[in-house]
């Protein structure tokens, strides 16, 4: 029986027990979440233990915690043993913190109440073409984040988690020779660039976000062993960008903005590379009609959350970096959800 069969069904699920299991996924979120939260996947990091041995340290009911990790065995997060005891799948693995490419911290703000929240009011999303999250805090996601500095905190392990996912691939499919200077604009904490400079020791770089966000940059770039190749910069990308980059690399950033502040981005970034220095933009391609693709998911959250924000065709990138001053030159895929869209300064 296949993993992804949570009902227990032999063969092949028919048609109406598949939009069926699609409709729950709402339980299998949660319980992904509340385990992510509790860090019970950290708790069985050394091997199979009993729920309740969990529930003691978490300091939560024994029998309610004993269901959750039942109900995570049942849809492969863990693997459920006699005697009520569990042990971690090799999916359940990446809920853990301390696994190269744990999604523990983009799980948390998935699940966690201000994004929880907008998602039930996706309709209005969709009637309107309006933001969930202005509907229902008044303004748009990051103006409250500027204000919410714990939620927002969540926001940034959760950008850390995307690039312990897609750093590795974009630093290993894409080829960065003939670049001196990198500038990550809207770059969190800096984990793709220190995975690109790890990957390209003779290049510099320059980390640029918000100052709240790049100030808890340091130990990440330590870490690294990157911290003495990088200038830390503060500032918003709305306003300006960072001189000095011979290129510049965006990771999720266009696809959070409408098309004109988009262009006003990039056009900030022209105002600082030279002449055919080049813009990098790393997000999700949306692929033609009839084909699956990761993007045509993503974009909702885009219209939840976002400031009108959206995923792009390469269509739609090549008609903005022409107005933003670019010349869309190659877009090249990676292994994993996204792609590498390359600009030219004109």
């Amino acid at each position: 029986m296949s993993e992804a069969n949570w009902f227990g069904i032999p063969g092949e699920l028919p048609p109406n027990i598949q939009l069926l299991q699609l409709i729950v996924g709402k339980w299998a979120m949660q319980a992904v979440y509340v385990a992510a939260e509790l860090g019970i996947a950290d708790r069985l990091r050394d091997g199979a233990r009993a729920s309740g041995d969990i529930a003691r340290e978490c300091a939560t009911d024994d029998d309610a915690t004993y269901r959750l990790m039942r109900a995570l065995s049942n849809i492969g997060v863990l693997e459920e043993r006699e005697g009520r005891v569990f042990a971690l799948t090799p999916v359940g693995q990446y809920l853990r913190a301390d696994v190269p490419g744990s999604l523990r911290g983009y799980t948390r703000f998935v699940g966690y109440a201000p994004t929880w929240t907008a998602w039930g009011e996706a309709l209005h999303s969709v009637r309107t073409g309006e933001p969930a999250v202005d509907h229902i805090f008044g303004e748009n996601l990051f103006d409250w984040y500027a204000k919410h500095l714990d939620e927002s905190a969540v926001f940034d392990d959760a950008m850390t988690s995307l690039s312990m996912l897609e750093a590795d691939a974009v630093a290993a499919g894409f080829d960065f020779s003939g670049i001196s200077t990198l500038a990550d604009v809207g770059g969190g904490r800096g984990y793709l660039l220190a995975t690109i400079l790890k990957a390209n020791p003779t290049m510099k770089g320059i980390l640029f976000d918000l100052a709240h966000v790049v100030s808890g940059a340091s130990p990440l770039l330590g870490k690294h062993g990157v911290e003495a190749r990088v200038r830390v910069e503060g500032g918003s990308f709305l306003e300006t960008a960072p001189a000095g980059a011979d290129a510049v690399i965006m990771k999720h950033i266009l696809h959070d903005w409408n098309d004109d502040d988009s262009i006003r981005i990039l056009r900030n970034c022209h105002r600082v590379l030279p002449k055919g220095g080049r813009v990098l933009v790393v997000e999700a391609v949306v692929s033609p009609p009839g084909q699956r693709g990761f993007a045509k998911l993503l974009d909702l959250e885009m219209l939840v959350l976002t400031p009108r924000g959206r995923e792009r065709t390469e269509r739609e990138f090549a008609e903005l970096f022409a107005k933003g001053g670019f010349r869309l030159t190659r877009v090249v895929p990676t292994m994993s959800p996204v792609a590498v869209v390359e600009g030219e300064r004109i």
